[in-house]
């Protein structure tokens, strides 16, 4: 370790120096501090620039999470286009979290009467997907309003991940999923190859078995109590609980109604999907237009068109 015991102190003063030597501290010039150190003049003069960038950068993200405050470090790095570590880091140096959804109880209903007498196989487990609208994901959840429960059932494309059609009742039977099929099949030019759902008794009741098997749609269906096979809409639900927020915020059902529609929207056409780091909707618009491009059905054989049917 280097000492400045060799460095001549320099004082200021006339003659009369000597007289109030003892009240005087010595000081050294930076050129000899510096030549001690082994370092250069300018380098005394260093001022380090990343706390600046870092605060910085700490105002965008914020600026990011106002208008999006379920968005994690890897969505808020697509939407600055920088490196996730790099938003990370600044993140964790500021205590900037994403909200996140409150621990929910598990419920388990089961209808073993209705689960022996229907059975289906799990058909995406060995489905390769590889554009819109070849299969559908299903579910619905509770949500606790005012002292009761509403039901929120929602049709996603598995490709896309855009939520093709959503229904809230104030009960949850089969209608509630019939209803909800049948808005989907009006938003889409085609119908799925696949409807893809738990073994819950609304799934299972003959009357949405026959309205799928009517349009010649495939049924696949999890195994039971194996919600991971279905994890798009486990991930969904998820996530649009977290960000709709508290339910004391909505006087009545005819608000709540307003901001599922709000979120699913937003959910839709600006929350960047982890994924396809777009927004559902722009993906599903971009595959449209890639699909009119490169393919003229004229110029398709049958069996290539049944493909894309």
């Amino acid at each position: 370790m280097k000492h400045f015991s060799t460095i001549k102190p320099t004082t200021a003063g006339n003659g009369n120096a000597s007289s109030d030597k003892s009240n005087r501290k010595p000081s050294f010039s930076k050129s000899a501090v510096a030549r001690e150190l082994g370092l250069s003049r300018q380098s005394l003069y260093y001022r380090p620039k990343l706390p600046d960038r870092d605060f910085e950068l700490k105002a965008r993200i914020e600026a990011v999470m106002q208008e999006h405050d379920g968005y994690g470090y890897r969505r808020i790095a697509n939407a600055l286009e920088l490196n996730p570590k790099r938003i990370r880091r600044v993140m964790k140096l500021f205590g900037l979290k994403p909200k996140k959804a409150p621990r929910r109880p598990r419920y388990n209903y089961r209808n073993q009467e209705t689960d022996d007498k229907i059975k289906r196989k799990n058909l995406l487990s060995e489905f390769h997907l590889s554009q819109p609208n070849q299969a559908w994901n299903s579910d619905f959840t509770y949500i606790r309003f005012q002292q009761r429960f509403v039901y929120l059932a929602t049709i996603l494309d598995a490709y896309t991940r855009e939520i093709v059609a959503w229904l809230l009742r104030s009960r949850h039977d089969f209608s509630l999923i019939t209803d909800c099929i049948k808005v989907a099949l009006s938003k889409r030019e085609k119908v799925p190859l696949i409807f893809h759902s738990d073994q819950g008794s609304e799934y299972c009741a003959s009357n949405v078995q026959e309205l799928l098997t009517k349009h010649q749609i495939q049924i696949s269906m999890s195994k039971k109590a194996s919600p991971w096979q279905n994890p798009k809409q486990e991930s969904f639900y998820q996530k649009f609980k977290r960000e709709l927020g508290s339910l004391e915020n909505y006087p009545d059902l005819g608000e709540l109604m307003e901001a599922i529609a709000i979120q699913i929207h937003y959910y839709n056409h600006k929350r960047i999907h982890s994924a396809l780091k777009m927004p559902p909707a722009v993906f599903y618009q971009r595959c449209c237009n890639l699909t009119k491009q490169k393919l003229n059905p004229d110029q398709l054989s049958h069996d290539q068109q049944l493909n894309l049917q």
